[in-house]
Formats: C-alpha cells, sequence, structure tokens
C-alpha cells in the first residue's frame, strides 16, 4: 500500500501546482480551473493530497500500526484535506 500512498501523493501534489498555476494564468476566463471545477475539484485535489500524506505518515510512523489502521488514517486524511480544500479555499467565505 506505500506505494499507492505514494503514487497518490505525487499526482496530488502535481494537480494542486498545476490548479495553482492555471488559475494565476487564466484567472476569470473559461480555462480557470476555479470556474472549471470549483469547489468539487479543489476538494478533489486536497483529498489526494491529504489521503497520500495521512497514509505515508502512518505507513512510517514511529509506532507500529497495523495496515487496516494505516488505511483508516489515508482515508481521514483524505476527508479532512477535502475539507480543508473547500471550505478553506473558498474565497467567498
Amino acid at each position: 500500500m506505500t506505494a499507492v500512498y505514494a503514487i497518490v501523493l505525487i499526482v496530488g501534489i502535481l494537480s494542486l501546482i498545476a490548479w495553482m498555476v492555471a488559475h494565476a494564468l487564466a484567472e476569470g476566463t473559461r480555462r480557470d480551473p476555479e470556474l472549471r471545477f470549483g469547489t468539487r475539484g479543489r476538494a478533489s485535489v486536497g483529498g489526494m493530497v491529504g489521503f497520500g500524506m495521512a497514509g505515508m505518515s502512518a505507513e512510517f510512523a514511529a509506532i507500529d500500526i497495523g495496515p487496516a489502521l494505516v488505511g483508516v488514517l489515508a482515508v481521514a486524511g483524505a476527508v479532512g484535506g477535502g475539507w480543508w480544500a473547500a471550505v478553506m479555499g473558498n474565497d467567498k467565505a
């Protein structure tokens, strides 16, 4: 499962970078990811980063955590990252 967490983390970080660059270059136009994908898209990218970060952190923790609990913690990280990106990333709030 370590490979899954690592791949999702890399894809999430690359998506986040692409989102930021696209938003900076196309702000207000049809190509702006904020307008195309909205809160749901931002939450998906945040969820991928949260899943990968939490999964890798739990996998390589100093204490021995079972694989099932690592998976639960990774999903909790995805929910937390998605919520944070959706709620705190909203400029209208």
